[in-house]
């Protein structure tokens, strides 16, 4: 079973809303929201992946992020590792770079459904406030 290794930035600003992007119609998981990030490549640390991520995904210049916990979920044919970070500094507004839809939702108004698995114990911190 292939095992990715995921860096994911939860985008949060100052009036605690956070930036959500849709995953591609033709990708796995097809349509459900997410929080911007992806693959750590080989050589890379988690932040690093997370900072090459979020600027090749949204164009923003990453200035203050911080770890906070990792998932493992197992698919049908794949298991990945997510290691997150709650980012609250950085340069730019980010945008959806590679024409995905994006929004700004509040933190409390998070809904797990609308996202892949291996989210919704995170969410359901961000929804109760514990982060």
């Amino acid at each position: 079973m292939k095992h990715l290794q995921v860096a994911v930035g939860i985008i949060r600003n100052a009036d605690k809303q956070i930036f959500l992007a849709q995953r591609a119609a033709t990708s796995y998981m097809a349509n459900k929201w997410e929080f911007p990030g992806g693959k750590i490549e080989a050589g890379e640390s988690a932040e690093q992946g997370l900072i090459r991520e979020l600027h090749e995904e949204t164009g923003i210049e990453v200035t203050e992020a911080h770890p906070i916990g990792q998932a493992d979920h197992s698919y049908e044919d794949l298991r990945v590792t997510l290691h997150f970070f709650l980012v609250e500094g950085w340069k730019g507004e980010p945008w959806g770079k590679e024409g995905q839809p994006q929004r700004w939702v509040d933190q409390q108004a998070l809904v797990a459904e609308e996202f892949p698995p291996a989210n919704h114990p995170l969410i359901a911190r961000l929804v109760a406030g514990e982060l």
